[in-house]
C-alpha cells in the first residue's frame, strides 16, 4: 500500500521500470479512489451542515455550489456516509493476530479472530473502502500499519497490541490471579474479569475499543478478553458507528463492551466502560 504526494504522480510516469511503473500505478490509483470517496463523502456532510446551520434551502445551497438541486438531491442519496469518516479515508488494512503452533512453527488464525475479520471487512466495503490488506500479525516479529487500520490484537497475541494500548490513558489491560486478563479502567480502578474466566463461567466475553490517530492516519483498535471478545467488538462497532462518530467525532477515545454468544453469534452486547475521550 501506498500514499501519494505532490511529485509521486510524475515520479510514477517516469519510472523507467515498467514493472515497478505499473504496481505503483496500481497503488495510486487505489490511493486516489479513496480519496474522490472521502471527497464525496465531505461535500455531502457540507451541504447538510450549512442546511443545519444556516437559512439557506437546497435550491440556494446548490445555487451556491454551481450545481443544480437535482445534483444535491443526487449528492445526499448517494453519498457516503458522513460517519465513514471514523475508519479515515482508506485504503485500508485489517489486521488480525496470528497464533503461533510452536512443535510445527507455524502461524495460524484462531476460528474466532477469522470471523471478527470476515465480518469487518464486510461492513468496511459497504462504507466504500478498499480492504488493502488482510493481515495476519507473526507473533514472533513486530508490525505496524502503513495507512489506516484496524488492529484487532490483545498486548500479550503481539508487539503492536502492547505498543497500542500503552498509548491509551483510560483503559489498560494485565494479567490478575491465576495468570487471567483484566480490562482496568485507570481513572477508577475498575477491573473486569471475562465472564468465561468467573468462577460460574459463561459464554459472553468483555472487549477493547479505541480510535486513535497516529499522524495521519487512523487505527481502530480492538481487543477482546478472549478472542471470542473482538467478535463482539466488531458487531457493535458497525452497529453503533453512526451514533459513535455523531456523538465523538474526530476524537481519540477509548471504551469496553460485553458480548453474550450463542456460538460465535453475539445474542447481547451492552457497553462496559462508555467511551471517555483522550485529553
Amino acid at each position: 500500500m501506498t500514499t501519494s504526494t505532490p511529485d509521486e504522480f510524475e515520479s510514477v510516469r517516469v519510472d523507467p521500470d515498467p514493472i515497478r511503473r505499473g504496481k505503483r500505478a496500481g497503488e495510486l490509483i487505489t490511493v486516489y479512489q479513496q480519496r474522490a470517496v472521502e471527497l464525496a463523502r465531505l461535500r455531502k456532510e457540507a451541504i447538510e451542515e450549512a442546511r443545519r446551520s444556516t437559512d439557506m434551502t437546497f435550491t440556494e445551497i446548490a445555487s451556491a455550489l454551481g450545481i443544480t438541486k437535482g445534483r444535491v438531491t443526487q449528492i445526499r442519496n448517494t453519498a457516503p456516509a458522513p460517519e465513514r469518516a471514523f475508519f479515515g479515508v482508506g485504503p485500508i488494512e485489517v489486521a488480525l493476530p496470528g497464533r503461533l503452533i510452536r512443535e510445527r512453527g507455524d502461524v495460524v488464525i484462531a476460528s474466532e479472530d477469522d470471523t471478527a475479520g470476515a465480518y469487518l471487512m464486510a461492513e468496511l466495503e459497504k462504507l466504500a473502502f478498499v480492504v488493502a490488506d488482510r493481515v495476519i500479525i507473526d507473533p514472533r516479529g513486530e508490525w505496524e500499519p502503513k495507512g489506516d487500520a484496524v488492529v484487532i490484537c490483545g498486548p500479550a497475541s503481539a508487539h503492536i497490541g502492547k505498543t497500542l494500548m500503552s498509548a491509551d490513558p483510560v483503559l489498560t489491560m494485565s494479567l490478575g490471579d491465576n495468570v487471567q486478563w483484566h480490562i482496568i479502567d485507570q481513572t477508577t480502578g475498575d477491573r473486569f474479569l471475562s465472564p468465561m474466566d468467573e468462577e460460574n463461567p459463561t459464554r459472553a466475553d468483555h472487549a477493547y475499543i479505541a480510535r486513535r490517530k497516529l499522524g495521519s492516519r487512523i487505527v481502530v483498535h480492538i481487543a477482546g478478553l478472549h478472542a471470542l471478545g473482538s467478535v463482539g467488538a466488531v458487531h457493535y462497532l458497525t452497529a453503533s458507528l453512526h451514533e459513535l462518530y455523531t456523538q465523538y467525532g474526530d476524537k481519540q477515545f477509548s471504551m469496553a463492551i460485553t458480548t453474550s454468544f450463542d456460538g460465535l453469534t453475539p445474542k447481547e452486547i451492552n457497553v462496559l466502560v462508555p467511551p471517555q475521550v483522550w485529553s
